[in-house]
Protein backbone atom coordinates (compact mmCIF):
# COMPACT_ATOMS: atom_id res chain seq x y z
CA UNK A 1 0.00 0.00 0.00
CA UNK A 2 0.98 3.35 -0.79
CA UNK A 3 1.65 6.34 1.64
CA UNK A 4 -1.09 8.22 -0.12
CA UNK A 5 -3.21 5.07 0.31
CA UNK A 6 -2.20 4.33 3.62
CA UNK A 7 -3.06 8.94 4.54
CA UNK A 8 -6.34 8.46 2.80
CA UNK A 9 -7.17 5.35 5.38
CA UNK A 10 -6.31 7.29 8.09
CA UNK A 11 -8.35 10.06 6.90
CA UNK A 12 -11.35 8.12 6.30
CA UNK A 13 -10.94 6.59 9.85
CA UNK A 14 -10.71 9.66 11.65
CA UNK A 15 -14.08 11.06 9.75
CA UNK A 16 -15.78 7.37 10.84
CA UNK A 17 -14.54 7.61 14.13
CA UNK A 18 -15.62 11.21 14.93
CA UNK A 19 -19.52 10.40 13.05
CA UNK A 20 -19.44 7.62 15.48
CA UNK A 21 -19.04 9.31 18.20
CA UNK A 22 -21.77 12.09 16.97
CA UNK A 23 -24.46 9.11 16.46
CA UNK A 24 -23.93 7.52 19.59
CA UNK A 25 -24.18 11.30 21.68
CA UNK A 26 -26.71 12.72 19.39
CA UNK A 27 -28.83 10.08 18.20
CA UNK A 28 -27.68 10.42 14.70
CA UNK A 29 -24.78 11.42 13.06
CA UNK A 30 -23.35 13.65 10.05
CA UNK A 31 -24.58 12.38 6.43
CA UNK A 32 -21.18 13.44 5.49
CA UNK A 33 -17.26 13.99 7.13
CA UNK A 34 -14.51 14.23 5.08
CA UNK A 35 -10.90 15.57 6.93
CA UNK A 36 -7.93 17.06 6.20
CA UNK A 37 -4.80 17.07 7.20
CA UNK A 38 -2.50 20.52 7.40
CA UNK A 39 1.27 19.92 8.74
CA UNK A 40 0.34 18.97 12.47
CA UNK A 41 -3.52 19.91 12.22
CA UNK A 42 -6.25 17.65 11.68
CA UNK A 43 -9.60 19.14 10.12
CA UNK A 44 -12.92 17.03 10.16
CA UNK A 45 -15.58 18.88 8.01
CA UNK A 46 -19.34 17.87 8.79
CA UNK A 47 -22.20 18.55 6.88
CA UNK A 48 -26.06 17.52 7.72
CA UNK A 49 -25.42 17.12 11.51
CA UNK A 50 -28.48 18.94 13.51
CA UNK A 51 -31.23 16.43 15.13
CA UNK A 52 -34.55 17.52 14.22
CA UNK A 53 -34.70 19.54 17.61
CA UNK A 54 -31.84 21.50 16.39
CA UNK A 55 -33.16 21.85 12.94
CA UNK A 56 -36.64 23.26 14.38
CA UNK A 57 -34.87 25.84 16.57
CA UNK A 58 -32.68 27.04 13.62
CA UNK A 59 -35.31 27.35 11.34
CA UNK A 60 -36.96 29.62 14.58
CA UNK A 61 -33.84 32.13 14.57
CA UNK A 62 -32.43 30.14 17.52
CA UNK A 63 -28.96 29.62 16.10
CA UNK A 64 -27.25 31.07 18.53
CA UNK A 65 -28.88 28.44 21.25
CA UNK A 66 -27.72 25.47 18.99
CA UNK A 67 -24.47 26.64 19.02
CA UNK A 68 -24.30 27.68 22.63
CA UNK A 69 -25.68 23.83 23.22
CA UNK A 70 -23.41 22.57 20.79
CA UNK A 71 -20.14 23.90 21.93
CA UNK A 72 -20.76 23.28 25.78
CA UNK A 73 -21.63 19.38 24.59
CA UNK A 74 -18.39 19.16 22.51
CA UNK A 75 -16.18 20.26 25.36
CA UNK A 76 -18.14 17.52 27.39
CA UNK A 77 -17.01 14.92 25.11
CA UNK A 78 -13.65 16.21 23.71
CA UNK A 79 -11.55 13.67 25.59
CA UNK A 80 -13.59 11.04 23.54
CA UNK A 81 -12.91 12.95 20.02
CA UNK A 82 -9.70 13.37 20.94
CA UNK A 83 -9.02 9.93 21.78
CA UNK A 84 -9.86 8.76 18.82
CA UNK A 85 -7.54 10.94 16.62
CA UNK A 86 -4.58 9.75 18.64
CA UNK A 87 -5.64 6.29 18.66
CA UNK A 88 -5.84 6.25 14.62
CA UNK A 89 -3.24 9.14 13.75
CA UNK A 90 -0.61 7.50 16.92
CA UNK A 91 0.27 11.31 17.46
CA UNK A 92 -1.14 12.97 20.50
CA UNK A 93 -3.34 15.77 20.72
CA UNK A 94 -2.53 18.71 22.12
CA UNK A 95 -5.47 21.24 21.11
CA UNK A 96 -8.68 20.74 20.41
CA UNK A 97 -11.75 23.17 19.20
CA UNK A 98 -15.13 22.65 17.63
CA UNK A 99 -17.32 25.60 16.00
CA UNK A 100 -20.67 25.24 13.60
CA UNK A 101 -21.65 27.50 11.05
CA UNK A 102 -25.54 28.28 10.12
CA UNK A 103 -25.43 29.41 6.46
CA UNK A 104 -24.15 27.54 5.10
CA UNK A 105 -24.54 24.81 7.82
CA UNK A 106 -21.16 23.03 8.66
CA UNK A 107 -19.50 21.92 11.24
CA UNK A 108 -16.14 21.71 12.14
CA UNK A 109 -13.76 19.73 14.57
CA UNK A 110 -9.91 21.03 14.80
CA UNK A 111 -7.61 19.06 16.56
CA UNK A 112 -3.57 20.32 17.18
CA UNK A 113 -1.16 16.92 17.17
CA UNK A 114 2.06 17.13 18.57
CA UNK A 115 5.04 15.46 17.80
CA UNK A 116 5.44 13.20 20.59
CA UNK A 117 3.81 11.65 24.09
CA UNK A 118 6.17 14.20 25.24
CA UNK A 119 3.53 16.70 24.13
CA UNK A 120 0.85 14.83 25.44
CA UNK A 121 0.11 16.82 28.77
CA UNK A 122 0.08 20.13 26.89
Amino acid sequence: MSSIEAEGEQLAAVSNAIVGIFSEYYGRGPTRAKTYVFDDNVLCVLEDFLTTVERTLVDNGQEQLVRAVRLRFQDTVQDRLKDAVQEITGRPVIAYNSQVTFHPLVGFEIFVLGNSQDDAGR
